[in-house]
């Protein structure tokens, strides 16, 4: 049969059960994870942070660091005791990139690429600069003071779309992972099987 493992689950769910006869998973309060949430109200933590907390202990082990480069840049915390503790939210590069735009006139939309040179000779490679080692800049200052608040060098991981774009030129980032996500969905599924 077709099992899945829902993030978003209300129209999942109803199609699922109509239409595809799955079973479903909807990863919230009562799901055994094995990773205890530590926040001062565990169901506001998003469902993809918790299955990133969950993928990073499995396949990479406690402490542990996860940045998602997605809508937000999200940067999820698993402490040595294999416990998640926390993270901070950041707006997402494409978010930031779309405000930028929408805001100055003169400027205009460009393709996420590392520019040649981080001075850049013209605007489309000026914004590339800004964008690859901006965000470059702001992952390694938030693991450095995320390190430094745990009191423990805390492996990092990158997931999400652009992660590729920025791990080379952020020092702090270890690895990327792109399927951890889906990792953490199947072993939250397996957990609760």
């Amino acid at each position: 049969g077709l099992a899945l493992a829902v993030v978003n689950p209300r129209q999942v769910r109803d199609f699922a059960r109509d239409y595809a006869h799955a079973e479903l998973l909807d990863l919230g309060p009562g799901v055994k994870t094995g990773v205890p949430i530590r926040y001062d109200d565990p169901r506001e933590v998003g469902p993809d942070r918790i299955a990133n907390a969950v993928g990073a202990v499995e396949r990479h082990g406690a402490p542990c660091i996860v940045v998602d480069f997605g809508t937000s840049t999200n940067f999820d915390v698993v402490s040595p005791e294999g416990e998640y503790v926390g993270g901070v939210l950041a707006p997402g590069i494409e978010i930031s990139m779309d405000a930028l735009f929408q805001r100055a006139a003169r400027l205009f939309k460009v393709d996420f690429a590392e520019p040649e040179t981080v001075i850049a000779k013209n605007t489309a490679a000026s914004l590339q600069s800004g964008l690859v080692y901006g965000f470059a800049g702001q992952v390694d200052g938030i693991v450095e003071r995320i390190r430094e608040e745990l009191g423990a060098e805390a492996q990092t991981v990158a997931t999400g779309g652009l992660a590729d774009l920025i791990v080379p030129h952020a020092r702090t980032l270890e690895r990327i992972d792109p399927f951890l996500t889906l990792e953490g969905l199947r072993v939250v599924w397996d957990r609760n099987h």
